[in-house]
Protein backbone atom coordinates (compact mmCIF):
# COMPACT_ATOMS: atom_id res chain seq x y z
CA UNK A 1 0.00 0.00 0.00
CA UNK A 2 2.68 2.69 1.07
CA UNK A 3 4.73 1.54 -2.22
CA UNK A 4 1.64 2.64 -4.61
CA UNK A 5 1.59 6.18 -2.73
CA UNK A 6 5.50 6.60 -2.68
CA UNK A 7 6.73 7.37 -6.13
CA UNK A 8 3.84 9.59 -6.89
CA UNK A 9 4.67 11.42 -4.09
CA UNK A 10 8.35 11.22 -4.75
CA UNK A 11 7.68 12.54 -8.52
CA UNK A 12 5.78 15.53 -7.20
CA UNK A 13 8.53 16.63 -5.11
CA UNK A 14 11.10 15.97 -7.18
CA UNK A 15 9.51 18.11 -10.03
CA UNK A 16 8.15 20.69 -7.69
CA UNK A 17 9.44 24.09 -8.94
CA UNK A 18 11.69 26.02 -6.36
CA UNK A 19 13.16 28.56 -8.58
CA UNK A 20 16.78 30.17 -7.75
CA UNK A 21 17.82 33.32 -8.37
CA UNK A 22 21.33 34.86 -8.91
CA UNK A 23 22.55 38.50 -10.01
CA UNK A 24 25.52 39.77 -11.60
CA UNK A 25 26.07 43.75 -11.53
CA UNK A 26 29.14 43.59 -14.55
CA UNK A 27 31.13 46.44 -12.38
CA UNK A 28 28.65 48.44 -13.17
CA UNK A 29 29.53 52.42 -12.67
CA UNK A 30 32.13 52.09 -9.58
CA UNK A 31 30.60 49.45 -7.80
CA UNK A 32 27.94 50.08 -4.86
CA UNK A 33 26.54 52.30 -6.45
CA UNK A 34 23.78 50.26 -8.15
CA UNK A 35 22.26 47.37 -5.80
CA UNK A 36 20.79 44.15 -6.98
CA UNK A 37 19.63 41.89 -4.14
CA UNK A 38 17.75 37.99 -5.16
CA UNK A 39 14.33 38.21 -3.27
CA UNK A 40 13.61 35.63 -0.42
CA UNK A 41 12.87 32.13 -1.36
CA UNK A 42 9.51 32.42 0.05
CA UNK A 43 8.42 35.63 -2.27
CA UNK A 44 9.44 33.16 -5.65
CA UNK A 45 6.62 32.12 -8.03
CA UNK A 46 5.05 29.26 -7.76
CA UNK A 47 3.09 26.26 -9.35
CA UNK A 48 3.14 22.54 -9.48
CA UNK A 49 4.65 20.44 -12.20
CA UNK A 50 4.34 17.03 -12.25
CA UNK A 51 4.06 14.32 -15.54
CA UNK A 52 1.65 15.11 -18.23
CA UNK A 53 0.18 18.14 -16.51
CA UNK A 54 -0.50 21.26 -18.33
CA UNK A 55 -0.47 24.44 -16.18
CA UNK A 56 0.21 27.40 -14.83
CA UNK A 57 2.01 29.81 -12.24
CA UNK A 58 -0.38 29.69 -9.23
CA UNK A 59 0.94 32.27 -7.39
CA UNK A 60 3.25 35.06 -8.68
CA UNK A 61 6.16 35.99 -7.38
CA UNK A 62 9.70 38.59 -6.41
CA UNK A 63 12.99 37.32 -8.19
CA UNK A 64 15.18 40.75 -8.00
CA UNK A 65 15.21 44.23 -6.22
CA UNK A 66 17.77 46.68 -8.17
CA UNK A 67 18.13 49.70 -6.87
CA UNK A 68 19.66 52.12 -8.67
CA UNK A 69 18.66 55.51 -6.51
CA UNK A 70 21.96 56.28 -6.42
CA UNK A 71 22.63 56.68 -10.45
CA UNK A 72 21.30 58.79 -12.61
CA UNK A 73 21.86 56.67 -15.88
CA UNK A 74 19.85 53.98 -18.01
CA UNK A 75 20.47 50.89 -17.28
CA UNK A 76 20.16 47.69 -18.96
CA UNK A 77 18.91 44.80 -17.36
CA UNK A 78 19.06 40.90 -18.57
CA UNK A 79 17.47 38.22 -17.05
CA UNK A 80 19.04 34.76 -18.03
CA UNK A 81 17.38 31.23 -17.58
CA UNK A 82 20.51 29.27 -16.69
CA UNK A 83 19.06 25.88 -17.21
CA UNK A 84 17.20 25.36 -19.69
CA UNK A 85 19.36 22.05 -20.89
CA UNK A 86 18.11 20.51 -17.68
CA UNK A 87 14.45 21.87 -17.82
CA UNK A 88 14.05 20.38 -21.44
CA UNK A 89 14.04 17.18 -19.76
CA UNK A 90 10.61 18.34 -17.74
CA UNK A 91 8.87 20.70 -20.56
CA UNK A 92 7.66 20.31 -23.62
CA UNK A 93 7.33 24.35 -23.09
CA UNK A 94 7.69 26.83 -20.39
CA UNK A 95 6.55 30.39 -20.93
CA UNK A 96 7.13 32.57 -18.20
CA UNK A 97 5.79 36.72 -18.13
CA UNK A 98 8.34 38.66 -16.88
CA UNK A 99 7.05 41.96 -14.62
CA UNK A 100 9.31 44.71 -14.08
CA UNK A 101 7.78 47.54 -11.16
CA UNK A 102 8.91 50.57 -9.87
CA UNK A 103 8.79 50.93 -5.93
CA UNK A 104 6.67 54.83 -5.62
CA UNK A 105 6.19 54.54 -2.02
CA UNK A 106 6.47 51.93 1.46
CA UNK A 107 5.74 48.39 -0.12
CA UNK A 108 3.70 50.60 -2.90
CA UNK A 109 4.74 49.54 -6.13
CA UNK A 110 3.43 50.25 -9.95
CA UNK A 111 4.21 49.04 -13.77
CA UNK A 112 7.59 50.81 -14.44
CA UNK A 113 8.37 52.45 -17.76
CA UNK A 114 11.56 52.35 -19.71
CA UNK A 115 14.16 54.63 -21.18
CA UNK A 116 11.78 56.75 -23.03
CA UNK A 117 8.74 56.94 -20.62
CA UNK A 118 6.90 54.05 -21.81
CA UNK A 119 5.40 51.58 -20.10
CA UNK A 120 8.09 48.46 -20.19
CA UNK A 121 6.11 46.30 -22.94
CA UNK A 122 4.87 42.80 -21.90
CA UNK A 123 7.82 40.24 -21.58
CA UNK A 124 8.06 36.81 -21.98
CA UNK A 125 11.16 34.21 -20.86
CA UNK A 126 11.23 30.71 -22.77
CA UNK A 127 12.94 27.98 -22.55
CA UNK A 128 13.60 28.90 -26.32
CA UNK A 129 14.96 32.61 -26.07
CA UNK A 130 16.77 32.00 -22.76
CA UNK A 131 17.06 35.54 -22.12
CA UNK A 132 15.16 39.13 -21.86
CA UNK A 133 16.21 42.59 -21.41
CA UNK A 134 14.93 45.71 -20.52
CA UNK A 135 15.98 49.48 -20.03
CA UNK A 136 15.42 50.98 -16.25
CA UNK A 137 15.67 54.82 -15.91
CA UNK A 138 17.96 55.39 -13.01
CA UNK A 139 16.92 57.29 -9.64
CA UNK A 140 14.69 54.13 -9.17
CA UNK A 141 14.12 51.04 -7.13
CA UNK A 142 12.93 48.54 -9.05
CA UNK A 143 11.69 44.78 -8.62
CA UNK A 144 11.90 41.94 -11.17
CA UNK A 145 8.90 39.48 -10.68
CA UNK A 146 7.18 36.74 -12.73
CA UNK A 147 3.61 37.35 -13.07
CA UNK A 148 2.27 34.57 -14.73
CA UNK A 149 2.92 31.76 -16.94
CA UNK A 150 2.15 28.31 -18.55
CA UNK A 151 4.00 25.08 -19.31
CA UNK A 152 3.27 21.35 -20.23
CA UNK A 153 5.48 18.69 -18.42
CA UNK A 154 6.86 15.91 -19.93
CA UNK A 155 6.13 12.21 -18.37
CA UNK A 156 8.50 12.14 -15.30
CA UNK A 157 11.92 10.45 -16.25
CA UNK A 158 14.86 9.05 -14.54
CA UNK A 159 17.14 11.82 -15.34
CA UNK A 160 19.11 13.81 -12.67
CA UNK A 161 18.09 17.02 -12.48
CA UNK A 162 15.51 19.56 -11.40
CA UNK A 163 12.34 20.89 -12.74
CA UNK A 164 12.50 24.20 -11.10
CA UNK A 165 14.20 27.05 -13.43
CA UNK A 166 17.29 29.15 -12.48
CA UNK A 167 17.34 32.89 -13.11
CA UNK A 168 20.43 34.90 -13.16
CA UNK A 169 20.37 39.16 -14.06
CA UNK A 170 22.62 41.25 -14.96
CA UNK A 171 23.33 45.07 -15.46
CA UNK A 172 25.36 47.07 -17.81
Amino acid sequence: MVKKYLFPLMAVLLLAPWPVAYAHDNGLVGGEVVQIVAAEPSAAPEWTAFGNAIGGVSNAGDLFYIDTSGESIDIVATLYLTNTDELSHYYRYLTLNVGVYVQTGADQWEPAVNGSGELIADTYLTMRNGRVSFNLPGYAKYKVTIDRGCFYCLPAGTDEGSASPKFYLTLE
